[in-house]
């Protein structure tokens, strides 16, 4: 094969279609992929985990950009179109079948990958919880995610506005977050009903003394009840009324008011 065909080709060659119960929306943009291939930086030999490439549109813009692909895709109907592209690139894509949420992505790699996925809409949230709750610094070197436009939003949201939560808090206390690009829902075969966006993250340091699962509890709690004063909202967590207190929070005040350095401060009390 000297050229590889256009992936509505493959798509056509193998009868795949979007599975909506695995939350696939393909991409045929070329271009486009390409520029979110991009947006880790320079990929030349780089180790890049890929999670549901589906028939391997992202998959190529990354190897086209010089990475070296390990795809984890649930799909058996995918998998002869992801191991021809392994065929087109000997010793640079290697396809493991299987549901990422069971796989330990860590054992599969030596060095520090960098992660970049066109997310399935239904485990995107549970996938980046997880790799957001890795040792620190982490096993990844950046994380690259196409999510729901409004998924997005809740991770690089700032205090005070309607889409701050726990995703934020999660995500913001030891990485930096941002939005790289929009992608209309036009870009997608099919449509989703709703736009997206890609999230670019890069860890940072941690604050000392904080346990990853203490500052879920707090965030999940203080979030879940939003619109209660946080003495109310955090009443079930133990110590959080002392917490509070030592720290000289308000604890009339809500879940939305607090800086992410805030939570830091309360989850690092609670911790210890």
């Amino acid at each position: 094969m000297t050229a590889l065909p256009p992936l509505r080709e493959v798509i056509a060659q193998y009868g795949l279609s979007a599975s909506k119960a695995l939350g696939q929306n393909f991409l045929f943009d070329g271009q486009l992929l390409g520029r979110i291939a991009a947006i880790p930086g320079d990929l030349a030999n780089a180790e890049i985990l890929e999670i549901g490439p589906g028939p391997g549109g992202l998959t190529r813009a990354l190897l086209t950009a010089g990475a070296r692909v390990t795809a984890i895709e649930r799909d058996r109907r995918c998998i002869p179109a992801l191991d021809e592209l392994a065929a087109f690139y000997p010793g640079r894509l290697r396809v493991i079948e299987g549901d990422a949420l069971d796989i330990d992505a860590r054992s599969l790699f030596e060095g520090t990958p960098a992660i970049v996925a066109n997310l399935p809409y239904n485990v995107g949230t549970a996938l980046f919880v997880r790799w957001l709750s890795a040792d620190w610094r982490p096993w990844w070197r950046s994380l690259t995610l196409m999510f729901q436009r409004e998924v997005a939003d809740r991770i690089v949201a700032a205090p005070g506005s309607t889409a701050y939560g726990r995703l934020a808090v999660l995500a913001q206390w030891r990485a930096q977050a941002r939005i790289a690009m929009t992608v209309h829902r036009s870009a997608f075969t099919p449509p989703p009903k709703v736009m997206s966006a890609v999230v670019h993250v890069t860890p940072i340091d941690a604050p000392r003394g904080v346990r990853f699962d203490v500052l879920e509890r707090v965030t999940a709690a203080a979030f879940g009840q939003r619109r209660k004063m946080l003495r109310q909202s955090l009443k079930g967590v133990p110590g959080a009324p002392a917490a509070l207190d030592t720290l000289g929070i308000d604890p009339t005040r809500r879940a939305e008011t607090l800086a992410v350095d805030e939570f830091v401060a309360l989850a690092r009390t609670l911790s210890n």
